[in-house]
């Protein structure tokens, strides 16, 4: 009876961790901030927050959001797109353009990865021009001192190309300029890596007779709340690192209930953050600044933003020109590219654009042997295999113990049944017979949980590397899996494509109807598992036996295939592993008999005559 405790623990406490979360605390906070956004649409309605505001005497102008009275002009993009006059994007890993009116980034697609597996689907679009629903897009910008009537570019400035560059480029540079007609003249020259990473150089040519100070500013913003998976492993939403206020990570719904959220005088950057792709507006390494996260609701659509705005203004002496650099991250979230960032423009832990989550300093070094092994092998579910074959095999001496007491434990456990049922009135008598009995045998009756619970962490890391690793999507595996980021495309309910029905419309049951190849697989490993151990004498420790598979193979129905593999894998060679140590032991494995048994019709237990 122990050791199937300890197995019913083990596999419990780690469901616990993986789905408790979204369905009994995801859930209710989804539903308060339901409940509490017409009050803040009430409260934004009446002031835009907009950008934070520099540390000084007064209070600086907020500039307008580019689009902000019309989010729905444009039936589509493409409209939107020619609504105004651009400069082209095209780089090996980007494509796209600059939005003239307002210098702003609001048309960028990521060339390298596509919707879907097709070779025809479309590229990933990442920013969308205002106007149309789901815009996203970045700007930078100057906010003059208070009191100062100084005229600055904001959304609605037309700026002019400098120079016959007509594209951006990795190799060529793009060179704006605006004149606001009153001795001051505006230059931005935007130049782009040959990956993910803009460089906005600002420069202010001062033609007035005094000195003028403005303050730099970037801002990202996003409307209408995407789709997220909201599970609880990875964060999906506003962003940044600021300081000493470490990793800051704000869903959705947070900033639906808190409105704004200010961090004054810190450091860092800010940005979005989607399961493969990210925003990030950067100042130079060191900068202080103040940074806000804000949502507003007042023309009817979400408005999130991510801003900052330096805490020292640049002062611009008259007949002289003053620059001020920053930069702007936008792409897909590869390590490789975003660990280079940080180690060349020194960037405040740029590396947690990913999520590594709470156990960073496991799941980091599994994701580097992860990628180590797929350069070798050329295909990242085998890699997975691989791995999970390695991590067994270390922790082999731990399972050897923990199976070797499992089989201490069935050895005697004759002789507990005997002092249970000897001793079932006395219970102090009964738990000290059992004392002696485990003494005598010197076996410790929590030597078998340990070593399943250690194992649990490294065992969750790798969960994780799988589910948030980029090298994963649209990576094939065999057969009919082409994308290991996806669901198992077969589906038992419609006998794989043979019936033409969509289970998955069906009403309140239709997300559990979505029954691959490689969920049923990976149920009847875990209930082979479970038959390695004869049934537990207590009834409801047998229930939860029988029916536990049956629940994961339904509830990982939806689950990219790549998870499912690598769990129906690992039940396969924890049940080879624990069957070899208990042979070793002494301890008859009598699996073909446990699996017939229960297929066997039951005695029926004659009741006693009634006299």
């Amino acid at each position: 009876m122990e050791n199937n405790r300890n197995i019913i623990l083990a596999i419990v406490l780690s469901m616990v961790v993986l789905f408790g979360w979204q369905f009994f605390v995801a859930g209710p906070q989804m539903e308060r901030a339901q409940q509490q956004a017409q009050i803040a649409a009430e409260q934004a309605a009446a002031t835009n927050p907009g950008l934070a505001t520099p540390a000084s005497p007064g209070s600086a102008a907020t500039p307008a959001v580019a689009g902000a009275a019309s989010t729905a002009a444009f039936a589509t993009r493409e409209e939107a797109l020619a609504a105004s006059q651009r400069v082209s994007i095209e780089t090996e890993d980007l494509s796209g353009s600059i939005n003239l009116t307002g210098a702003l980034l609001d048309d960028l697609r990521l060339k390298q990865y596509r919707e879907t597996v097709e070779d025809d689907s479309p590229i990933i679009t990442l920013l969308t021009p205002a106007g149309v629903p789901n815009s996203y897009f970045a700007e930078e910008g100057w906010l003059p001192v208070a009191a100062n009537s100084i005229a600055v570019p904001n959304a609605e400035t037309v700026w002019a190309v400098e120079g016959d560059v007509a594209t951006l480029t990795a190799e060529t540079p793009v060179t704006l300029v605006w004149d606001n007609g009153a001795g001051l003249v505006f230059r931005r020259v935007i130049s782009v890596d040959e990956h993910y990473l803009f460089t906005i150089s600002q420069s202010i040519e001062n033609n007035t007779g005094g000195d003028v100070a403005l303050y730099p500013y970037a801002r990202i913003t996003r409307y209408n709340t995407p789709k997220v998976a909201n599970f609880f492993i990875q964060h999906e939403g506003p962003h940044g690192v600021l300081g000493s206020n470490n990793l800051i990570s704000k869903k959705y719904t947070d900033l639906q209930k808190d409105l704004r959220v200010d961090y004054e005088n810190t450091t860092g950057w800010l940005g979005f953050s989607d399961k493969y792709w990210a925003t990030a507006a950067l100042p130079p390494a060191g900068t202080t600044l103040n940074a806000r996260f804000n949502w507003s609701n007042s023309a009817g659509y979400d408005d999130y933003q991510t801003s900052y705005v330096e805490t020292t203004p640049v002062v611009i002496a008259a007949g002289a020109t003053a620059e001020r650099e920053s930069y702007l991250f936008a792409g897909a979230k590869e390590e490789a590219v975003i660990s280079a960032y940080q180690t060349e423009y020194g960037f405040d832990r740029f590396d947690l654009l990913i999520d590594w989550g709470w156990l960073w300093f496991i799941t980091k070094p599994m994701y580097f042997l992860l990628t180590f092994l797929n350069g070798i092998i050329g295909n990242f579910g085998v890699a997975v295999l691989a791995v999970t074959v390695i991590v067994k095999a270390l922790f082999f001496p731990l399972a050897s113990r923990s199976y070797a007491s499992m089989a201490a434990m069935r050895r005697v456990q004759p002789e507990m049944k005997s002092i249970q049922e000897r001793l079932k009135d006395d219970r102090p008598a009964q738990q000290q017979a059992m004392m002696e009995l485990y003494k005598k045998e010197k076996i410790n009756p929590l030597s078998g949980c340990w070593p399943i619970l250690i194992q649990i962490p490294v065992f969750f890391a790798l969960y994780t590397v799988i589910f948030i690793s980029l090298d994963m999507r649209h990576a094939p595996f065999f057969g009919w899996i082409q994308d290991l980021a996806a669901p198992d495309p077969t589906n038992i309910f419609t006998l794989f494509g043979l019936i033409p029905w969509n289970p998955t419309a069906v009403p309140l049951i239709g997300s559990f109807l979505h029954l691959g190849v490689w969920p049923v697989i990976m149920g009847i490993t875990m209930w082979v598992q479970m038959k390695l151990n004869p049934p537990p004498p207590d009834p409801t420790q047998a229930m939860i036996f029988n029916y536990m598979p049956i629940i994961f193979t339904f509830m990982l129905g939806t689950f990219p295939a790549g998870l499912v593999i690598y769990w129906a894998w690992n039940n396969t060679l924890s049940v080879t592993q624990q069957w070899f140590i208990m042979k070793r032991h002494g301890v008859e494995v009598n699996l073909l008999g446990n699996i017939l048994d229960t297929f066997r019709k039951k005695p029926k237990v004659d009741e006693p005559a009634k006299s």
